[in-house]
């Protein structure tokens, strides 16, 4: 690692040049060489069965998008699926071993084994995996499958929000050859607080899970 002192493209340049790539830390310009992985860094068993964990945690994401949108404070810069993913990587990445060991070997996964996978790991580990972590509440967790509403009672105070899980979006099936398979899927969801009383606010919605 190079600490840059002048750099012809820019003081705070990042970005990948020739192999060299440049980012800033503390308003200072780094570069450091790209590494060249090998292809069986990507083609080995646990290499593709780590892949098949991520496409599927992506599907569950998008999935939970809308409440988790409503459930999660991100963290900095960052967004409230990210701030899940963070806190959730080690459970889900054990939720779904075993089913990302089937796809790998040949089998079809759809979100409803996604799902599935997760709410019986949940069952056994009941505080493994959060499906609320938001700023001045108390957080959730999941104990089976993920509940039709959320409820966030306040650390402090009588504050108390409502959720109400009716995800709206798409059914995904990754096929063993890795292609996808999207189906639309048609519900509402809405969220509802109270504080001393009770109120309705809008819907949330995304299509990606990016947050």
């Amino acid at each position: 690692m190079a600490q840059i002192k002048q750099v012809g493209i820019g003081r705070k340049s990042t970005g990948t040049i020739d192999g060299i790539t440049y980012y800033v830390r503390g308003g200072v310009t780094y570069a450091r060489s790209t590494p060249n992985m090998p292809a069986s860094v990507y083609s080995s068993p646990e290499a593709k069965k780590r892949q098949a964990i991520f496409k599927m945690v992506q599907m569950h994401l998008k999935y939970h998008l809308r409440t988790i949108k409503q459930t999660f404070t991100p963290k900095g810069n960052g967004s409230p699926s990210n701030r899940y993913y963070s806190l959730n990587k080690n459970g889900l990445a054990a939720a779904l071993d075993a089913l990302a060991e089937l796809y790998v070997a040949g089998q079809d996964v759809t979100i409803t084994d996604v799902e599935q996978a997760i709410s019986d790991y949940a069952t056994e580990h009941p505080t493994s995996i959060k499906i609320a972590s938001k700023s001045g509440y108390n957080e959730v967790f999941l104990t089976g499958e993920w509940p039709s509403t959320i409820t966030l009672n306040a650390q402090s105070g009588d504050s108390t929000i409502i959720i109400i899980v009716a995800e709206n979006g798409t059914t995904t099936t990754i096929n063993a050859d890795g292609t996808t398979t999207v189906s639309s899927t048609s519900n509402n969801s809405s969220e509802s607080g109270n504080s001393g009383g009770s109120s309705t606010g809008g819907n949330a919605s995304g299509p990606s899970a990016e947050g």
